[in-house]
Parts: structure tokens; C-alpha cells; sequence
């Protein structure tokens, strides 16, 4: 492959010099921002997603599966398509003709071999979120490898050493946005079981093909600054601490008033589940009495979740794919990029599973129909939205998924950083590109000491091996940040470069990301 082109957002953060790099040095308490790059179609890689500086990474071979070792093949087709997401049509990218795709499952020990495809006008590579895999596979453009071109097919070969419910997307600009995700399930052959049923539920915000794209609508917030709406429009903030939370902004978490401070910027036309809008929603069947297993993904890129099932109260058991102590809630948070496992024994009718999400208009809808009556209309909004919604970040880790008891053997401080104009996001003070990576040694214990300095919240994501809440041991790949809430995260790196940013993908394209640079 040759190598990539200095991509255009590169050249706008290049062009906003010591002034975008200053105010985020200087923002603490009293700013966020944002900026990115609005050239989408083209063939030209993104900054927040392309590092390359010229290099070329060619794939690096794998040893390929090993004896008694089982073999799933899979394969991707990333491509323009039109969609109907429930009475609405849309000509968008996807992975084949569905959104989500079409989800990949395997046994956790298994060997994947995913061929991809690239039928889309623009580069794409697959990351597989949270997923414990060699540093070559993992999907970032000028950092683990060189981005696939357009008509051009690549390879993607790892073991899946851990069961749980993951999820594969591009980390291409804001291709995530554009509905190119599936799920990704590694099933546990030593888990009991104990449920009759499982279903997985993805959760989206959309707005590509409804009269705008994202790419519009992250122009429109480097042009202006502030939060813009689905029609390529602004709405004004009034400040930090003043959007509009669409009467949600008063739901309890258990802990006080709900956390979230300004949680998007973006307003979307239609929330999804499982592809479909509240119109025509995706109905999940069952019998009455029976025990479901819920894999709840959120594939959104702007938008914290609150998920309820009208009528009834979930089990938590396991999040981001690691199992927890079993914690029963009438609804709880979920932000960009986790995943949450719940056991919920269903009642006889029909119900509303909704995922509303916070700070903003609209709900996303499936039934759940275990007899007969009346679906649950469009706008139907369980009471249990109302009441006390659980913050995931407090489960407490079972006891077989805590990591090994070690002392810290070095520590290193990471800053969110953001001012509202320029729209530009950063960590350590920095759009990444301009930050300096974060540096570790294989084999020994990290400590990394996270401040949130802005008003708004952030889910933040670290590739490779999931970290562990120093407090409680709790395992994760991606945390849900409060404003200026500071966490400690413990975590065993492996050699590779390793990205952490912001899964609200607007943030990570406007230069919310860094480095983890692991060595031997």
C-alpha cells in the first residue's frame, strides 16, 4: 500500500497553530470544544483517525491458528447503499445492506480470519472494540496499519481471547456515523447459562441521508462552534451548563441529580434499535415466564442512553463484556462505545424497551411481545425512565474478572481538554497529533490518573487490554466521564502503540485522542 496523504483535518489543526493548541492548554473547569474535518468522501484519511506521517504499514502476518485451534472466517463488504430505517429512506454506508450488519460470532479462544471488502468511495479500516487482540490487528490507520483503499480488499487475523458482547466499526472519520458497525459476540464455553433467550440490541443516534451528512454537520461546528442539529443548524448552548436536557435532566442516578453536565452537541431526527425508528420498531419475541439475556451496544455517536423494559427490572451481569456482581435496576446509563449484559424475566403482553437519550428530544423504541394486546405506540416512555437510573461505573467486578493485586509500577496523568471556539477537543492539553504520547512497559502495572476538565461528558475508550477501576476493580474498555470527575484506571499494557480518545466521534475527530505507547 503507499502510504497516506496528510489528511485534510491535519491541515485545518496545522492552520489553527499555537491559537487551538493554547486554549486547550488553557481550559480547565470552564470550556470544551471541538474541530474536524468535513471531507468525507474523498479518499483522504482523517487526523483523528490517521497518524501515518508518511510511513506505510504493510499487514503484518500472523502465525495464523494454532493446532486444535478453530477457524471462523467472516467477511465484510463496506459499501454505499439505501436503507429503510423504519419508514424513513436513507442512501448511507453500511456493512452489506443492513444496519447494523450483520454480527460476527465466535467462541472466545477462537482464531478470526475477516477479509474486508472496501467498496466505499473513501479509505476504511475495522476496529474491534474492546477486543484483547495483537497491536497489528487493531485497526487504526498510520498507526497499526496503512488505511484500505477504495476496491481494495485487506485481512484482519487475530485470536479473541475473551467471551462477552463487543462490536466491530471503522476508525476512519466519522464513517462510525454513518451507520458501518455490527456486533461482535464471543460466546463463553464455560458460562452456565441460565437464561431461555438472548437478544442483542443496538442502540444508534442518525441523521446521514435525512438532508445532511455528518461530515456537514461537523463543518458546522468547526464553522461556528456549539452544538448543531440534524438538518445542519446550531443550537445555542446558552453557556456550558445550559442545553436544553428535553425534561430529562432531572432523572436521579442514585448518586444525586443525573451527571452528564452537556451531553452532545449533536440533535438527530431518529433514534435507532436494531436499525428501526419508533415507526416501525424491531419486535423481540419470547414467551411469558421465559429468562432473556439482553446484549445492550451503544453504535451512537453523540448520545448517552437511558434503557428501560416498561414494566419490569433488568439483572446487570456483566459490562463491557466482563462479568460483575449481579445488580438489579428499573433502567440504567450506557454511553458511547459500552456495553452492558442484563437478565430480565419478562411478563405476559406487550412492552417498550426504550433507550432515551439524555439532554435530548426523541427516544429510541423496540417491542418486546410475549402475548397478546397492543403494541406499545411510537412515543411510548416506560415510568422506570423517571425513576432511579443506574450508573454502570458502580458495579463491582465478580470476583473472577478482578485483575491480578499489584502495586502501581508507574504512573502516568491524562487531561480532557476542550474550548467550545475553535471547536477543538485534545487530552493533555493538545489536539492529538500535537500531544505527546503516553509511555508504559509491557509487563509492568499502569497506573493512569484521568481528569475531565471540561462541562461535558465523555466516554473515554483504551484500545487494547481493559483497564480496572483502582477504587473497585471494576473492569472496562470505555468509562462515561462527568464533568471534572477524575478517575484512576489500572491496567497490564502490551507492546504496541495503543489509541485512547473519546468515543463521542465527533470529539475524537476534533482531536480527542492520544497515544498509549507500550514497549518491551
Amino acid at each position: 500500500m503507499t502510504s497516506p496523504q496528510l489528511p485534510r483535518r491535519s491541515l485545518l489543526l496545522a492552520g489553527l497553530g499555537v491559537i487551538g493548541v493554547g486554549a486547550l492548554a488553557a481550559c480547565t473547569s470552564g470550556g470544551a470544544g471541538h474541530a474536524g474535518d468535513a471531507a468525507h468522501a474523498s479518499n483522504t484519511p482523517h487526523v483523528g483517525m490517521d497518524m501515518g506521517n508518511g510511513k506505510t504499514i504493510g499487514p503484518v502476518p500472523s502465525a495464523g491458528p494454532s493446532a486444535g485451534q478453530k477457524l471462523v472466517t467472516a467477511t465484510l463488504t463496506p459499501k454505499r447503499t439505501t436503507l429503510d430505517l423504519g419508514g424513513v429512506t436513507v442512501d448511507t454506508w453500511a456493512y452489506g445492506d443492513s444496519v447494523p450488519g450483520q454480527a460476527i460470532r465466535a467462541t472466545a479462544g477462537d482464531f478470526l480470519r475477516v477479509t474486508v471488502d472496501n467498496q466505499l468511495p473513501a479509505d476504511t479500516t475495522v476496529h474491534w472494540h474492546g477486543i484483547r487482540l495483537r497491536n497489528a490487528a487493531d485497526g487504526v490507520p498510520g498507526v497499526t496499519q496503512d488505511a484500505i483503499r477504495p476496491g481494495a480488499r485487506y485481512v484482519y487475523e487475530f485470536t479473541a481471547p475473551d467471551p462477552g458482547t463487543f462490536f466491530f466499526h471503522p476508525h476512519v472519520g466519522l464513517q462510525l456515523d454513518r451507520g458501518l458497525y455490527a456486533p461482535l459476540i464471543l460466546d463463553d464455553p464455560a458460562e452456565p447459562g441460565g437464561y431461555d433467550a438472548e437478544w442483542v440490541v443496538v442502540l444508534d443516534d442518525w441523521l446521514d441521508g435525512v438532508g445532511t451528512t455528518p461530515d456537514d454537520v461537523l463543518a458546522k461546528l468547526i464553522a461556528d462552534g456549539g452544538p448543531a442539529n440534524g438538518n445542519g443548524g446550531m443550537d445555542g448552548m446558552g453557556g456550558m451548563g445550559g442545553m436544553d436536557h428535553g425534561g430529562m435532566g432531572g432523572m436521579n442516578h442514585g448518586m444525586g441529580q443525573a451527571p452528564w453536565g452537556d451531553a452532545g452537541d449533536v440533535t438527530y431526527p431518529h433514534y435507532l434499535i436494531n436499525g428501526k425508528t419508533p415507526t416501525d420498531p424491531t419486535t423481540l419475541s419470547a414467551k411469558p415466564g421465559q429468562r432473556v439475556r439482553l446484549r445492550v451496544i451503544n453504535a451512537a455517536s453523540d448520545s448517552i442512553f437511558t434503557v428501560a423494559l416498561g414494566g419490569h427490572r433488568m439483572t446487570l451481569t456483566h459490562a463491557d463484556g466482563h462479568p460483575v456482581q449481579p445488580t438489579e435496576v428499573g433502567a440504567f446509563y450506557i454511553g458511547m462505545g459500552e456495553r452492558y449484559d442484563a437478565i430480565v424475566t419478562l411478563g405476559d403482553g406487550a412492552f417498550p424497551l426504550v433507550a432515551a437519550p439524555f439532554g435530548k428530544q426523541g427516544h429510541a423504541l423496540a417491542v418486546v411481545r410475549t402475548g397478546a394486546g397492543a403494541a406499545p405506540g411510537p412515543d411510548a416512555m416506560p415510568s422506570e425512565l423517571g425513576g432511579q437510573v443506574f450508573l454502570g461505573s458502580r458495579l463491582l467486578p465478580s470476583a473472577g474478572s478482578r485483575l491480578p493485586d499489584r502495586a502501581p509500577d508507574a504512573t502516568v496523568n491524562l487531561t480532557l481538554n476542550g474550548a467550545m471556539k475553535p471547536y477543538l477537543w485534545g487530552m493533555n492539553g493538545a489536539p492529538y497529533g500535537k500531544n505527546s504520547p503516553l509511555l508504559a512497559r509491557a509487563g509492568q502495572r499502569l497506573r493512569i490518573n484521568v481528569v475531565n476538565m471540561t462541562m461535558m461528558s465523555h466516554p473515554l475508550h483504551l484500545h487494547g487490554p481493559a483497564f480496572a477501576l483502582a477504587d473497585t476493580g471494576l473492569r472496562k474498555d470505555t468509562l462515561l466521564l462527568a464533568p471534572m470527575e477524575s478517575r484512576q484506571l489500572d491496567l497490564d499494557p502490551e507492546v504496541g502503540d495503543w489509541m485512547v480518545h473519546c468515543h463521542n466521534t465527533y470529539h475524537a475527530e476534533a482531536g480527542m485522542m492520544i497515544l498509549l505507547s507500550a514497549t518491551a
